[in-house]
Protein backbone atom coordinates (compact mmCIF):
# COMPACT_ATOMS: atom_id res chain seq x y z
CA UNK A 1 0.00 0.00 0.00
CA UNK A 2 2.96 1.90 0.79
CA UNK A 3 4.04 1.85 -3.08
CA UNK A 4 1.85 4.90 -4.44
CA UNK A 5 1.71 6.12 -7.97
CA UNK A 6 0.99 2.64 -9.54
CA UNK A 7 -1.89 0.99 -11.53
CA UNK A 8 -4.43 -1.59 -10.24
CA UNK A 9 -2.58 -4.41 -12.39
CA UNK A 10 0.78 -3.34 -10.89
CA UNK A 11 -0.65 -3.30 -7.32
CA UNK A 12 -1.96 -6.68 -8.15
CA UNK A 13 1.62 -7.65 -9.46
CA UNK A 14 3.60 -6.20 -6.66
CA UNK A 15 1.64 -8.07 -4.40
CA UNK A 16 2.13 -11.14 -6.13
CA UNK A 17 5.52 -10.34 -6.28
CA UNK A 18 6.15 -9.34 -2.48
CA UNK A 19 4.10 -12.60 -1.24
CA UNK A 20 7.10 -14.68 -3.21
CA UNK A 21 9.35 -12.82 -1.87
CA UNK A 22 8.05 -13.59 1.74
CA UNK A 23 9.45 -16.75 1.54
CA UNK A 24 13.41 -15.10 0.85
CA UNK A 25 13.40 -12.62 3.56
CA UNK A 26 14.89 -9.48 2.56
CA UNK A 27 17.97 -7.86 4.16
CA UNK A 28 17.76 -5.58 7.26
CA UNK A 29 18.29 -2.39 4.81
CA UNK A 30 16.97 -2.52 1.61
CA UNK A 31 19.94 0.08 -0.47
CA UNK A 32 20.04 -2.47 -3.73
CA UNK A 33 16.19 -3.27 -5.25
CA UNK A 34 14.88 -6.59 -5.65
CA UNK A 35 12.92 -7.02 -8.35
CA UNK A 36 9.79 -9.04 -8.73
CA UNK A 37 10.14 -12.29 -9.31
CA UNK A 38 9.22 -13.91 -12.93
CA UNK A 39 8.44 -10.59 -13.92
CA UNK A 40 9.23 -9.74 -17.19
CA UNK A 41 11.83 -6.67 -18.01
CA UNK A 42 8.43 -4.91 -19.57
CA UNK A 43 6.53 -5.37 -16.61
CA UNK A 44 8.72 -5.88 -13.23
CA UNK A 45 8.41 -3.26 -10.55
CA UNK A 46 10.48 -1.96 -8.57
CA UNK A 47 10.78 -3.10 -4.54
CA UNK A 48 12.32 -1.71 -1.57
CA UNK A 49 11.63 -2.50 1.53
CA UNK A 50 9.61 0.66 3.07
CA UNK A 51 10.96 2.77 5.78
CA UNK A 52 8.88 1.49 8.35
CA UNK A 53 10.26 -2.21 7.76
CA UNK A 54 13.64 -1.42 8.06
CA UNK A 55 14.19 -1.75 11.88
CA UNK A 56 12.50 -5.75 11.71
CA UNK A 57 13.71 -9.32 11.25
CA UNK A 58 12.21 -11.90 9.29
CA UNK A 59 11.32 -15.06 11.35
CA UNK A 60 9.85 -18.37 10.61
CA UNK A 61 6.11 -18.61 11.60
CA UNK A 62 4.79 -22.66 13.10
CA UNK A 63 2.56 -22.50 9.79
CA UNK A 64 5.42 -22.01 7.37
CA UNK A 65 4.60 -18.24 7.22
CA UNK A 66 7.27 -15.78 7.44
CA UNK A 67 6.59 -12.38 10.16
CA UNK A 68 8.72 -9.42 10.67
CA UNK A 69 9.49 -8.91 14.26
CA UNK A 70 11.38 -5.71 15.88
CA UNK A 71 15.28 -5.76 15.69
CA UNK A 72 17.32 -6.25 19.01
CA UNK A 73 19.22 -2.91 19.64
CA UNK A 74 21.82 -4.95 20.90
CA UNK A 75 23.02 -7.43 18.56
CA UNK A 76 25.11 -10.54 20.12
CA UNK A 77 28.55 -10.22 19.85
CA UNK A 78 29.27 -13.29 17.13
CA UNK A 79 27.31 -11.21 15.19
CA UNK A 80 29.21 -7.85 14.98
CA UNK A 81 32.07 -7.42 12.18
CA UNK A 82 35.39 -9.01 13.13
CA UNK A 83 37.92 -5.62 12.73
CA UNK A 84 40.70 -4.11 14.19
CA UNK A 85 38.67 -0.87 15.52
CA UNK A 86 36.46 -3.57 17.46
CA UNK A 87 37.77 -3.81 20.44
CA UNK A 88 37.15 -6.02 24.06
CA UNK A 89 39.40 -4.60 27.14
CA UNK A 90 42.89 -5.08 25.21
CA UNK A 91 42.12 -7.56 22.42
CA UNK A 92 40.16 -7.35 19.35
CA UNK A 93 37.60 -9.39 18.60
CA UNK A 94 38.77 -12.39 16.33
CA UNK A 95 42.58 -12.73 17.83
CA UNK A 96 43.41 -14.98 20.88
CA UNK A 97 43.59 -13.06 24.04
CA UNK A 98 47.13 -14.60 25.65
CA UNK A 99 46.08 -14.02 29.08
CA UNK A 100 44.05 -16.82 28.54
CA UNK A 101 46.57 -18.98 27.79
CA UNK A 102 49.47 -18.07 30.45
CA UNK A 103 50.55 -21.99 32.05
CA UNK A 104 50.91 -21.75 35.97
CA UNK A 105 53.95 -20.51 37.21
CA UNK A 106 56.76 -23.78 36.94
CA UNK A 107 58.45 -24.16 40.52
CA UNK A 108 60.58 -26.70 39.15
CA UNK A 109 63.61 -24.89 39.19
CA UNK A 110 62.88 -23.05 42.52
CA UNK A 111 61.15 -25.45 45.07
CA UNK A 112 64.20 -27.96 46.09
CA UNK A 113 63.70 -29.96 49.33
CA UNK A 114 66.53 -29.62 52.08
CA UNK A 115 69.38 -32.07 51.50
CA UNK A 116 68.71 -32.34 47.69
CA UNK A 117 71.21 -33.34 45.42
CA UNK A 118 70.22 -32.27 42.35
CA UNK A 119 67.48 -32.29 39.96
CA UNK A 120 67.51 -33.56 36.14
CA UNK A 121 65.14 -32.77 32.95
CA UNK A 122 64.75 -35.12 30.39
CA UNK A 123 62.45 -36.21 27.46
CA UNK A 124 61.03 -39.75 26.07
CA UNK A 125 59.25 -40.81 23.05
CA UNK A 126 59.23 -44.48 21.96
CA UNK A 127 58.04 -45.32 18.24
CA UNK A 128 55.93 -48.00 18.50
CA UNK A 129 56.53 -48.81 14.93
CA UNK A 130 60.38 -48.32 14.49
CA UNK A 131 60.58 -49.22 18.06
CA UNK A 132 62.92 -47.25 19.43
CA UNK A 133 63.32 -45.27 22.68
CA UNK A 134 63.87 -41.66 21.97
CA UNK A 135 65.67 -39.87 25.18
CA UNK A 136 66.00 -36.10 25.49
CA UNK A 137 68.67 -35.28 28.26
CA UNK A 138 67.95 -31.40 28.50
CA UNK A 139 69.49 -29.87 32.24
CA UNK A 140 70.53 -30.48 35.16
CA UNK A 141 70.60 -27.85 37.83
CA UNK A 142 71.98 -27.56 41.99
CA UNK A 143 74.63 -30.22 41.05
CA UNK A 144 75.94 -31.25 44.74
CA UNK A 145 80.00 -31.35 42.92
CA UNK A 146 83.39 -32.13 45.10
CA UNK A 147 84.09 -28.53 44.91
CA UNK A 148 82.93 -25.13 43.41
CA UNK A 149 84.44 -25.92 40.06
CA UNK A 150 81.70 -29.22 39.33
CA UNK A 151 82.38 -30.93 35.55
CA UNK A 152 79.10 -33.21 34.96
CA UNK A 153 78.32 -35.61 32.50
CA UNK A 154 75.70 -38.18 32.53
CA UNK A 155 75.90 -41.85 31.77
CA UNK A 156 72.53 -43.28 30.95
CA UNK A 157 71.78 -47.40 30.86
CA UNK A 158 68.33 -49.14 30.22
CA UNK A 159 68.58 -51.82 32.71
CA UNK A 160 68.82 -54.67 33.20
CA UNK A 161 71.59 -54.42 31.04
CA UNK A 162 74.67 -52.96 33.14
CA UNK A 163 77.00 -53.18 29.89
CA UNK A 164 76.17 -51.09 27.40
CA UNK A 165 75.29 -47.26 28.13
CA UNK A 166 74.99 -43.94 26.37
CA UNK A 167 77.06 -40.55 27.38
CA UNK A 168 76.38 -37.36 27.25
CA UNK A 169 79.09 -34.24 26.90
CA UNK A 170 81.06 -33.43 29.58
CA UNK A 171 80.22 -29.67 30.79
CA UNK A 172 82.50 -27.60 32.02
CA UNK A 173 82.99 -25.68 35.57
CA UNK A 174 79.49 -25.66 36.05
CA UNK A 175 77.05 -27.07 39.16
CA UNK A 176 74.00 -26.05 36.18
CA UNK A 177 74.71 -27.76 33.28
CA UNK A 178 72.54 -27.68 30.06
CA UNK A 179 73.31 -30.64 28.18
CA UNK A 180 70.28 -30.46 25.00
CA UNK A 181 71.63 -33.92 23.83
CA UNK A 182 69.51 -36.90 22.43
CA UNK A 183 70.46 -40.76 22.79
CA UNK A 184 68.54 -43.73 21.28
CA UNK A 185 67.66 -47.02 22.40
CA UNK A 186 66.49 -49.66 20.21
CA UNK A 187 63.98 -52.17 22.56
CA UNK A 188 60.96 -54.32 21.27
CA UNK A 189 57.70 -52.91 22.47
CA UNK A 190 57.41 -56.08 23.86
CA UNK A 191 60.12 -55.63 26.35
CA UNK A 192 59.97 -51.95 26.77
CA UNK A 193 57.76 -52.16 30.00
CA UNK A 194 59.94 -54.55 31.79
CA UNK A 195 62.81 -52.24 31.55
CA UNK A 196 64.27 -49.03 33.24
CA UNK A 197 66.14 -46.39 32.54
CA UNK A 198 69.00 -45.41 35.04
CA UNK A 199 70.94 -41.55 34.44
CA UNK A 200 74.16 -41.44 35.94
CA UNK A 201 75.77 -38.38 37.77
CA UNK A 202 78.93 -37.74 37.74
CA UNK A 203 81.78 -35.47 38.31
CA UNK A 204 84.76 -35.59 36.35
CA UNK A 205 87.98 -34.30 37.65
CA UNK A 206 91.45 -33.12 36.15
CA UNK A 207 92.54 -36.61 36.40
CA UNK A 208 89.27 -37.71 34.66
CA UNK A 209 88.13 -39.77 37.19
CA UNK A 210 84.75 -40.19 37.82
CA UNK A 211 82.66 -39.31 41.11
CA UNK A 212 79.12 -40.25 41.17
CA UNK A 213 77.00 -37.17 42.07
CA UNK A 214 73.67 -38.69 41.99
CA UNK A 215 71.27 -41.31 40.23
CA UNK A 216 67.74 -41.22 39.14
CA UNK A 217 65.99 -44.53 38.07
CA UNK A 218 62.91 -44.24 35.76
CA UNK A 219 60.29 -47.82 35.33
CA UNK A 220 59.23 -47.31 31.45
CA UNK A 221 55.75 -48.17 32.20
CA UNK A 222 52.52 -48.45 29.31
CA UNK A 223 50.98 -45.07 30.22
CA UNK A 224 54.32 -42.95 30.59
CA UNK A 225 54.99 -44.52 26.73
CA UNK A 226 51.75 -44.25 25.07
CA UNK A 227 50.41 -42.16 22.54
CA UNK A 228 53.86 -41.68 20.61
CA UNK A 229 54.34 -38.56 22.08
CA UNK A 230 57.11 -36.55 23.98
CA UNK A 231 56.80 -36.28 27.42
CA UNK A 232 58.79 -33.97 29.34
CA UNK A 233 59.74 -35.21 32.73
CA UNK A 234 62.35 -34.47 35.94
CA UNK A 235 63.37 -36.08 38.72
CA UNK A 236 65.52 -35.67 42.06
CA UNK A 237 69.13 -37.45 42.06
CA UNK A 238 69.66 -39.98 44.35
CA UNK A 239 72.32 -41.02 46.16
CA UNK A 240 73.90 -44.52 45.75
CA UNK A 241 73.35 -46.72 48.46
CA UNK A 242 77.38 -47.19 49.75
CA UNK A 243 76.33 -50.37 52.12
CA UNK A 244 77.08 -54.12 50.70
CA UNK A 245 73.94 -56.12 50.22
CA UNK A 246 72.67 -58.32 52.60
CA UNK A 247 72.85 -62.26 52.48
CA UNK A 248 69.54 -62.39 50.90
CA UNK A 249 69.30 -58.84 49.43
CA UNK A 250 67.68 -55.71 49.98
CA UNK A 251 64.30 -53.79 49.39
CA UNK A 252 63.84 -49.62 49.31
CA UNK A 253 60.44 -48.57 50.50
CA UNK A 254 58.67 -45.41 51.53
CA UNK A 255 56.25 -44.76 54.39
CA UNK A 256 53.69 -42.39 54.95
CA UNK A 257 50.27 -41.91 57.34
CA UNK A 258 47.81 -39.48 56.57
CA UNK A 259 46.06 -38.91 59.40
CA UNK A 260 43.04 -36.83 58.33
CA UNK A 261 42.75 -39.37 55.26
CA UNK A 262 43.24 -42.37 57.66
CA UNK A 263 45.46 -43.32 54.56
CA UNK A 264 48.59 -46.01 54.97
CA UNK A 265 50.71 -44.96 51.60
CA UNK A 266 53.59 -47.29 50.37
CA UNK A 267 55.78 -46.62 47.82
CA UNK A 268 57.50 -49.95 46.76
CA UNK A 269 61.04 -48.76 45.05
CA UNK A 270 63.49 -51.23 44.03
CA UNK A 271 65.33 -54.20 44.81
CA UNK A 272 69.27 -54.84 45.14
CA UNK A 273 71.21 -58.36 45.61
CA UNK A 274 68.34 -60.73 44.94
CA UNK A 275 69.63 -64.52 45.29
CA UNK A 276 67.25 -65.82 41.91
CA UNK A 277 67.42 -69.55 41.90
CA UNK A 278 66.77 -70.40 38.73
CA UNK A 279 67.83 -69.02 35.30
CA UNK A 280 67.19 -65.54 35.54
CA UNK A 281 66.06 -65.22 31.71
CA UNK A 282 62.69 -67.50 32.67
CA UNK A 283 62.25 -65.88 36.19
CA UNK A 284 59.98 -63.19 37.30
CA UNK A 285 60.57 -61.34 40.45
CA UNK A 286 57.47 -59.38 42.57
CA UNK A 287 56.52 -58.00 45.77
CA UNK A 288 53.54 -58.12 48.02
CA UNK A 289 52.36 -55.75 50.55
CA UNK A 290 50.22 -57.04 53.15
CA UNK A 291 48.66 -54.88 55.87
CA UNK A 292 48.10 -56.92 59.05
CA UNK A 293 46.48 -56.83 62.39
CA UNK A 294 46.95 -59.23 65.28
CA UNK A 295 48.90 -61.18 62.88
CA UNK A 296 46.09 -61.84 60.78
CA UNK A 297 45.48 -60.64 57.08
CA UNK A 298 43.83 -57.75 56.36
CA UNK A 299 44.41 -56.61 52.95
CA UNK A 300 47.44 -57.73 50.63
CA UNK A 301 48.61 -55.93 47.16
CA UNK A 302 51.29 -56.96 44.57
CA UNK A 303 53.39 -55.13 42.69
CA UNK A 304 53.67 -55.82 38.43
CA UNK A 305 56.39 -58.61 37.86
CA UNK A 306 59.64 -57.63 36.17
CA UNK A 307 61.72 -60.39 34.02
CA UNK A 308 65.21 -61.58 34.89
CA UNK A 309 66.55 -59.03 37.37
CA UNK A 310 68.39 -59.51 40.59
CA UNK A 311 67.89 -55.65 40.76
CA UNK A 312 64.05 -54.75 40.17
CA UNK A 313 62.96 -51.04 39.40
CA UNK A 314 58.87 -50.87 40.71
CA UNK A 315 58.15 -47.47 41.94
CA UNK A 316 54.51 -48.22 42.48
CA UNK A 317 52.24 -47.18 44.82
CA UNK A 318 50.08 -48.54 46.94
CA UNK A 319 47.58 -47.20 49.79
CA UNK A 320 45.69 -49.05 53.11
CA UNK A 321 42.60 -47.34 54.90
CA UNK A 322 43.73 -47.86 58.54
CA UNK A 323 42.59 -45.71 61.71
CA UNK A 324 45.05 -44.37 64.16
CA UNK A 325 43.30 -46.52 66.81
CA UNK A 326 44.26 -49.43 64.24
CA UNK A 327 47.85 -49.26 63.76
CA UNK A 328 49.29 -49.53 67.66
CA UNK A 329 48.43 -53.58 66.75
CA UNK A 330 49.16 -52.89 62.98
CA UNK A 331 52.47 -54.25 60.71
CA UNK A 332 53.01 -54.07 57.47
CA UNK A 333 54.91 -57.40 55.42
CA UNK A 334 56.78 -56.50 52.24
CA UNK A 335 57.48 -60.19 51.13
CA UNK A 336 59.76 -60.47 47.77
CA UNK A 337 58.62 -63.11 45.47
CA UNK A 338 60.17 -65.12 42.88
CA UNK A 339 57.72 -66.84 39.85
CA UNK A 340 58.11 -69.08 36.92
CA UNK A 341 55.68 -69.60 34.46
CA UNK A 342 53.94 -72.81 35.47
CA UNK A 343 55.39 -73.09 38.80
CA UNK A 344 54.10 -71.60 42.22
CA UNK A 345 56.36 -68.75 43.39
CA UNK A 346 58.16 -69.12 46.21
CA UNK A 347 59.75 -66.41 48.51
CA UNK A 348 63.22 -64.60 48.60
CA UNK A 349 63.05 -62.76 51.94
CA UNK A 350 60.99 -60.50 53.99
CA UNK A 351 60.89 -57.28 56.09
CA UNK A 352 58.38 -56.67 58.65
CA UNK A 353 58.03 -52.31 59.56
CA UNK A 354 55.51 -51.78 62.39
CA UNK A 355 55.60 -51.03 66.37
CA UNK A 356 57.66 -52.15 68.77
CA UNK A 357 55.28 -55.59 69.20
CA UNK A 358 56.21 -56.97 65.81
CA UNK A 359 59.65 -55.04 64.21
CA UNK A 360 63.21 -53.98 66.20
CA UNK A 361 65.73 -52.05 64.90
CA UNK A 362 65.41 -50.20 61.57
CA UNK A 363 62.41 -51.46 61.05
CA UNK A 364 61.35 -49.95 64.43
CA UNK A 365 62.71 -46.90 63.19
CA UNK A 366 61.12 -46.17 60.16
CA UNK A 367 57.65 -46.96 61.36
CA UNK A 368 58.33 -44.35 63.76
CA UNK A 369 59.47 -41.93 61.37
CA UNK A 370 56.51 -42.23 59.64
CA UNK A 371 54.19 -40.61 62.32
CA UNK A 372 56.92 -38.05 63.12
CA UNK A 373 56.57 -36.43 59.50
CA UNK A 374 53.57 -36.40 58.70
CA UNK A 375 53.25 -34.87 55.66
CA UNK A 376 56.02 -36.45 53.96
CA UNK A 377 57.46 -40.05 52.22
CA UNK A 378 59.70 -41.58 54.51
CA UNK A 379 62.45 -43.95 52.25
CA UNK A 380 64.68 -46.60 53.49
CA UNK A 381 66.65 -49.79 52.69
CA UNK A 382 66.17 -52.12 54.57
CA UNK A 383 67.78 -56.09 54.33
CA UNK A 384 66.18 -59.02 53.77
CA UNK A 385 65.73 -61.97 55.83
CA UNK A 386 64.72 -65.24 55.20
CA UNK A 387 61.08 -66.90 55.16
CA UNK A 388 58.84 -69.99 54.77
CA UNK A 389 55.99 -67.77 53.79
CA UNK A 390 55.23 -69.57 50.13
Amino acid sequence: EELSGTTAASKNGALASSRLLLAFPPPASGTQPLWAVGATPSTCVPFVVPPSFQDRDWVPLNSGEWAQVPRDPCPAPELLPHTSSSNLGECSLGTINPELYKFLDDTSETDFPEGCLGRLWFSLEYQQEAERLLVGLIKARRLQGPSETCSPLVKLHLLPDERCFLQSKTKRKTSNPQFDEHFIFQVSSKSITQRVLRFSVYHVDRQRKHQLLGQVFFPLKNETLAGDCRRLIWRDLEAESLEPPSEFGDLQFCLGYNDCLRRLTVVVLRAKGLQLQEDTSFVSVCVKVSLMNHNKFVKCKKTSAVLGSANPVYSETFSFKADPAELDTASLSLTVLQGAEGEKSHALGRVVVGPYMYARGKQLEHWNEMFSKPKELVKRWHALCRTTEP
